[in-house]
């Protein structure tokens, strides 16, 4: 029986997706629930499994393709056996295998030979790019790849032969979570009156804190006590006191959120993503810590929901673990302010009239000045810099 494999349902905040890969050939068999192609969509990859085993008869969306929830995409037929599909597949493998210059002309010379069907740079070489190295005797593993994935094009076999590197450009198209990006961050430049206040946290009490406690926290609680979870209970503390800071903008009206949903970002290899922690106030520290750490796993393998990047009334972001000293970090709407750490870096500083060396980091916080006034900006983040040098305050919620 040929089953119908459409996209699934969307979620309600996204119209389309992107097709990726394939991560099976038309004519292979797939197992149910293997994934067959990956949907991108302007804030998560999206898998899509197999409904049933079968063979994958024919491929009607092709990578790069944009769709819409149920447009059909490929056939299944459930009557192929594992055998029988996997027969087409071999043949077009072994039709596709390239056939080396010794086969075709036994009278090449090696080195020729070499050029096409050696090395681990041929199988990163486009085709034209083999070609011409090949027509030119070159040996394809001298020519720098710069195109995408480090793949070698023409143009870099062409520098070779005229021996100056090549002066490649390369068109690729944005990705969707990428122009998703620069949309909302536009957005935010133009609809919010974004101000940014600084101020510094001498980090040595949270340092020396958690150079006490964290082999026994992780021993009790199986993950490592980090920085960001003492920064989020600080957070919320301030917010406590300044709640303007954890409201959103609706039109004319303020709306002031009677929770705490903090938005982490997280670095993914499609790029940044936001994911929330959701009613952090009845979070403990180890609670913070492990969501983390779970966020930063599933980003990084693609996993994460889009319920998962929805709302949030104020958001964290630590520029400080690519080495950024400081930075204006830009408002997530349709919240009205953010927090930027930055690096921690010994600095001589003045305590009691004297001048020590102590870990120190610069704050920022980025606010909507059309509902948050300056003195109320400041006072949020002095609470924050008290909070932290002072850690028993979180304790005490004092």
């Amino acid at each position: 029986m040929r089953i119908e494999i459409k996209v699934p349902q969307l979620p309600e905040s996204v119209s389309e997706a992107t097709l990726l890969s394939w991560h099976k050939k038309q004519g292979e068999f797939v197992k149910r629930e293997e994934n067959l192609i990956d949907l991108e969509t302007d804030k998560v990859v999206l898998e899509l499994p197999a409904p049933d085993d079968g063979a994958l008869v024919e491929l009607i969306g092709k990578p790069g393709d944009t769709v819409v929830s149920g447009q059909l995409i490929a056939y299944i037929d459930t009557d192929v056996k594992p055998q029988t599909a996997t027969a087409p597949a071999a043949e077009a493998k072994a039709a596709s295998t390239p056939v080396s210059v010794e086969a075709k002309n036994p009278a090449a010379n090696n080195s020729q030979a070499n050029i096409v069907a050696t090395s681990n740079s041929v199988s990163k070489a486009m085709p034209a790019a083999a070609k011409v190295a090949a027509d030119n005797g070159v040996d394809i593993s001298n020519a720098t790849g710069t195109g995408r994935g480090g793949r070698v094009l023409k143009e870099d076999v062409l520098g070779v032969i005229n021996g100056k590197a090549s002066r490649i450009e390369e068109r690729v198209p944005m990705t969707r979570l990428r122009k998703r990006v620069a949309e909302r961050l536009l957005e935010s430049q133009q609809n919010n009156a974004i101000l940014t206040t600084f101020n510094e946290v001498n980090m040595q009490p949270i340092m020396d804190l958690r150079t006490k406690y964290k082999d026994i926290f992780e021993k009790k609680h199986g993950v490592k006590l980090g920085f960001m979870s003492f920064f989020v209970k600080a957070v919320i503390q301030a917010l406590r006191q300044y709640p303007v800071l954890n409201a959103s903008v609706d039109g004319d009206d303020i709306v002031y959120h009677g929770y705490f949903d903090i938005g982490i970002a997280v670095s993914s290899p499609r790029g940044l993503v936001v994911p929330v922690l959701r009613n952090v106030e009845n979070m403990s520290v180890a609670d913070i810590e492990l969501a983390i750490v779970d966020f930063g796993k599933r980003a990084k393998e693609g996993k994460l929901d889009i319920d998962d990047l929805t709302g949030g009334t104020f958001s964290i972001t630590n520029g400080g673990t690519f080495g950024s000293m400081m930075s204006t970090p830009i408002i997530n709407p349709p919240q009205s302010a953010i927090l930027g750490m930055h690096a921690i870096k010994d600095r001589a500083v003045v305590e009691k009239g004297q001048i020590v060396v102590r870990p120190m980091m610069y704050l920022a916080l980025s606010y909507d000045h059309r509902i948050i006034d300056g003195r109320e900006a400041v006072t949020t983040l002095v609470a924050i810099k008290d909070a932290l040098e002072d850690p028993t305050r979180l304790l005490l919620d004092i």
